[in-house]
């Protein structure tokens, strides 16, 4: 049992990251969640532990975490987004002291200290405004790829003002401005300002403190990265794994059960 396992069953997308023993990334894999949750945390498993040529065996202990994480047959126990999120980004970014979290359904804020432990977090859970859903939408309506709308955003010169940042009203909002002739670059570079404008108003209940990380899905867009950056006055820390981070935090977790149980069976 020299691996450990973590699992992040999200709303939209399952991540799951296998670590040896000492904390190495040894495979990481994406897959759509879809209808079926329990599904999902054991097909990301099997696929990355097929990549990686892992046998489940040599797997000594798997954390789950993300919205799914109780309905995860292969988890031996649950740890909560917020941990696993301000320990993935403290063992990615360690001088980090600000996590922002955006996702497919919400966003968090989660302050931390010097060890990665959180101090305080802050989290959108009510609705999808101002998520990666919100995103989704916009480039919905305007025939796009989520890839595209992050760097077409960045072109924009003269953003447009959304009246809000509710996903059930952007498309009338889009499509009211297509309807005045405002170039598609404007409208997504007001999409973007929006959303970065509601997640620093969740950020400052817990408080801005350099180092900021920015983690989940949405950090892989250009355009949500310049946007808070612009709104902060700070460059975020953005790693390659940033969609993994959840998940990287977890099998951290479940690596520390690992080390724990070879502890024991040395004394």
């Amino acid at each position: 049992m020299s691996h450990a396992a973590g699992i992040d069953v999200g709303s939209t997308q399952t991540k799951a990251v296998i670590v040896d023993i000492e904390g190495r990334i040894v495979s990481r894999t994406l897959i759509d969640t879809g209808a079926n949750v329990r599904r999902a945390g054991q097909r990301a498993l099997d696929v990355m532990m097929e990549e990686a040529d892992v046998e489940r065996s040599r797997i000594g202990f798997v954390v789950g975490t993300g919205y799914g994480r109780y309905k995860i047959e292969a988890g031996d126990t649950q740890v909560t987004e917020i941990s696993c999120h301000a320990r993935g980004a403290h063992t990615l970014f360690p001088g980090t002291r600000t996590v922002i979290d955006m996702g497919g359904q919400d966003t968090k804020a989660i302050k931390i200290g010097e060890d990665g432990d959180v101090i305080d977090f802050c989290m959108n859970d009510k609705c999808a405004a101002g998520t990666g859903r919100f995103l989704t939408g916009a480039a919905e309506v305007l025939g796009l790829t989520l890839d595209e709308i992050g760097p077409i955003s960045l072109k924009g010169t003269k953003p447009v003002r959304l009246t809000s940042v509710c996903t059930v009203f952007v498309e009338s909002d889009i499509l009211s401005y297509l309807a005045q002739k405002r170039k598609i670059e404007d409208i997504l570079c007001g999409v973007h300002q929006a959303i970065a404008s509601r997640t620093i108003s969740l950020v400052r209940r817990t408080g801005i403190e350099e180092e900021v990380t920015f983690t989940g899905g949405v950090a892989r867009n250009t355009g949500m990265i310049h946007a808070l950056e612009e709104k902060l006055g700070v460059t975020l820390n953005v790693s390659d794994d940033s969609q993994y981070t959840g998940a990287l935090g977890a099998a951290l977790y479940a690596l520390d059960h690992v080390r724990a149980g070879q502890q024991k069976a040395a004394s």
